[in-house]
């Protein structure tokens, strides 16, 4: 185990070096940051001089080599447009990212795994077949559109719920939450249902598809032949093995709901990290697209390597393998 855990260790310090190379070279051609700076008044000296303070005119790998040192200090550099510590811009924007994302997950999740099992079992049902009728909706539409029609009916219509912002939000340390306030759960409501939508019917369909493959195999047959009862049968032997597949999926759409936030957050323009990558791409503000998105590559490195810790826990045929040496 620690062999392996050492060797994903490994890999990750390289992709997260790779991810970072390749951000921070393209970003070098998004445009001259120094012109989203200054006015028109600025003269050509006053230009030279905040390059050369800011490094601009350094060549590419002292850059790089600079960028990657304080990334892995936790320090990014400076806002071009802020004038600030793009490690302090994420520290504030970080939890309502985190906190859309984790309610993202768990609504999908909790959904997403119930709905996939009942449509296994009762595939002939009116409900089921409502099911994956609204199924194909949520992953045919894209997550703006979703988002556009939430805001349109229940915000502008019905005037039920927020149609943009975090609300109210109660700081606890340096982390800032909108769940312990009425109107930071309203909030939260759309945002959360647009974001976690795609990923529900996702993990609804993949739950469903594996859930009737394991139903076919013979010791599944053999549990019923023995005479155990129905709900043994369907959650005790057939939906443990119907994990594996989903966990990778479920893991590795953690992250995707983290890094495409983008979309949800400028549609209902909530203050996370995805509108501020939004702003910085406008504004052509290279240290913080650049550390945006080696904190994202972070996000689905840690969460591969718990996506492969998970395996071990829950396929045992993954432990004898490794044991024997194959």
């Amino acid at each position: 185990m620690i062999g392996f855990i050492a060797a994903r260790l490994l890999q990750s310090i390289i992709v997260m070096l790779a991810v970072a190379l390749i951000a921070f070279a393209l970003f070098r051609f998004v445009g001259d940051p120094i012109n989203n700076m200054v006015g028109q008044d600025t003269t050509l000296e006053e230009r030279a001089e905040l390059r050369e303070r800011l490094g601009l005119d350094d060549p590419f790998p002292v850059q790089f080599a600079r960028f990657a040192i304080n990334a892995a200090q936790g320090e990014f550099g400076f806002s071009y447009q802020h004038r600030r510590p793009v490690s302090a811009l994420i520290t504030e924007r970080f939890p309502a990212t985190m906190e859309l994302a984790l309610v993202s997950a768990i609504l999908a999740v909790a959904v997403g795994i119930p709905m996939g099992v009942y449509t296994a079992l009762k595939r002939y049902g009116l409900l089921s077949r409502s099911f994956m009728t609204l199924s194909l909706i949520g992953i045919s539409l894209p997550t703006f559109l979703i988002g556009i029609l939430l805001i349109l009916f229940f915000g502008v219509i019905l005037r039920w719920l927020p149609t943009f912002g975090r609300g109210d939000v109660i700081a606890i340390g340096w982390w800032t939450s909108g769940l312990l306030t009425a109107d930071g759960l309203r909030s939260l409501i759309m945002p959360a249902i647009t974001l976690a939508l795609f990923q529900m019917t996702l993990i609804m369909r993949l739950v469903r598809a594996e859930m009737l493959e394991v139903l076919r195999t013979d010791f599944v047959k053999f549990g019923r032949a023995r005479g155990l009862p129905d709900s043994h049968v369907h959650f005790s032997i057939a939906l443990k093995n119907t994990l594996v597949p989903v966990i990778t999926i479920t893991g590795l759409q953690l992250g995707s709901i983290i890094a495409f936030a983008i979309i949800t957050e400028s549609v209902f323009q909530w203050p996370g990290m995805g509108l501020m990558f939004i702003q910085a791409v406008a504004e052509v503000d290279i240290p913080v697209m650049a550390a945006y998105l080696v904190l994202i590559a972070f996000f689905f490195v840690v969460i591969n390597l718990i996506v492969d810790l998970l395996y071990f826990a829950v396929d045992p045929r993954l432990r004898v393998d490794r044991a024997g040496g194959h």
